[in-house]
């Protein structure tokens, strides 16, 4: 964060400064204060950073933003709410910046396409990213706070869970580019309907201006008719649909690598990212359409692609000593996540034995076991040996799978019975993945089996 004085802040907050001092940071958390940070104090549900404004102080605070008067001698802005002020003091942070920004939001694969984009604009200049989740009202702002002067580019993740969420987001952001990955299920239990999904996730464009493109899939039904809705420039990427604006060709698996043509514009080029899955390919596909937007050259953007590394806890296959390949991809999951996964998998064709580990997916509300069954289904329909699950409704995967063919299963009711019984049960071989929402901590079943100790 490029220094700021309080002065200006309380100015874009329209709130009055009773005394000006340098702000070199600003934080929500006492453990991420430093000297001249300003922090800022959020009620949530077990607690009230208004209580720990006397320790911000103590660590070198120089001044606090909050919703009442505090007991600390350094200064304190007064506002109605600190969380509307800090997405409100975000916009006007990025607003001192003639950064491209990029907002990316979807239903499936938007840390994922994030990091591609932050790999291809990397050719051209030094690009900020979203840390972990910090994707929502109280993160994003903090991914903001970041930015200063070195920055060309910013790859800025937008989450949500109910509308007009995003709306704020991209408020603050305003995106030169925006990204939506695709419509799927993911928080259904609260807006009700995919229809109501898309409607939330075009919030996006509330905050980009009228000439920013928005790059959306081609191949998602719902995604492909909004050319119709809105006025603006869209640039269309996708694999099956043949009028996309950007679409992959003669897609193939090698070494752990995929290989594909990118057709655009009259034009081809060949790309290779170091990951497997043709969800992978639309993600390369989203994040050249971002590089093509941001005028960059085609064999600069396959470049940045090559360059692409996936966190640690998302599809990251790692190949152990002991001949066990392990496909580690368990920060969230959903049923159009969850297919991906087991589609890459399946493509292990030389593996002794399949394994699919899986445990619950959350945040599906009333939909819960439907999505559980159809997820078991696609088990069965791929060349899977093995199914181990866990969670409340894990069962349904393992009955529908059942139902659909005859392979090995078994249901665990903690990681600790799962861990014990797959480091006995697992051969050199064997490919395994592990697959769940973040919730369900299978992380955990992944060091206990297999030693690996996973970043989050």
């Amino acid at each position: 964060m490029e220094s700021i004085q309080l002065r200006q802040i309380a100015q874009a907050l329209r709130t009055d400064c009773p005394a000006d001092c340098a702000i070199s940071n600003i934080v929500t958390d006492t453990s991420q204060v430093t000297p001249g940070a300003l922090f800022v104090a959020i009620k949530g549900e077990r607690f009230d950073g208004h209580d720990f404004a006397p320790k911000a102080e103590e660590l070198g605070a120089a001044a606090v933003l909050g919703e009442r008067p505090l007991p600390v001698g350094i200064p304190v802005l007064q506002v109605a709410s600190t969380r509307s002020a800090l997405i409100e003091l975000a916009r006007w942070y990025r607003g001192l910046f003639h950064t491209f920004v990029v907002g990316v939001t979807g239903s499936v694969g938007k840390t994922s396409t994030k990091d591609m984009i932050c790999s291809v604009l990397q050719m051209s200049g030094r690009t900020l990213k979203t840390m972990g989740n910090l994707n929502n009202g109280i993160g994003l702002p903090k991914t903001i706070f970041r930015l200063d002067s070195s920055y060309k580019n910013a790859v800025i993740e937008m989450g949500m869970s109910h509308a007009g969420e995003i709306s704020l987001l991209t408020r603050a952001a305003r995106p030169s580019v925006g990204v939506i990955t695709n419509i799927g299920v993911s928080h259904i239990e609260n807006l009700g309907s995919k229809e109501n999904i898309l409607k939330a996730k075009l919030e996006i464009t509330e905050g980009m201006s009228s000439t920013a493109p928005l790059v959306l899939n081609a191949d998602d039904k719902l995604l492909a008719e909004v050319y119709n809705q809105l006025e603006r420039d869209i640039i269309y990427y996708g694999i099956d649909s043949s009028t996309a604006d950007v679409q992959a060709v003669n897609i193939r698996e090698q070494d752990g690598c995929t290989i594909f043509g990118i057709r655009f514009y009259g034009k081809m080029v060949t790309a290779m990212i170091p990951v497997l899955g043709r969800h992978n390919v639309y993600n390369a596909l989203a994040a050249f359409s971002v590089g093509l937007a941001a005028g960059m050259s085609p064999d600069d953007i396959v470049e940045g692609l090559r360059t692409y590394a996936p966190s640690a806890m998302r599809q990251n296959i790692i190949r152990l000593p002991n001949g066990i390949t392990v496909i580690a991809d368990c920060y969230n999951a959903s049923p159009d996540s969850m297919k991906a996964s087991l589609s890459v998998l399946d493509g292990f064709r030389k593996a002794k034995r399949r394994v699919a580990v899986l445990g619950e997916m959350l945040e599906l509300g009333s939909f819960a076991e439907e999505m559980h069954r159809k997820v078991g289904r696609y088990v069965a329909r791929n060349q899977i040996d093995a199914l181990f699950v866990i969670g409340e409704h894990a069962g349904a995967m393992e009955e529908s799978a059942l139902a659909s063919r005859h392979l090995l299963t078994r249901r665990f009711e903690t990681r600790e019975e799962m861990a014990s019984y797959l480091r006995v049960w697992l051969r050199p071989g064997d490919a395994v993945l592990y697959k769940a929402s973040r919730g369900m901590r299978l992380e955990e079943v992944i060091e206990a089996v297999h030693g690996i100790k996973l970043e989050h």
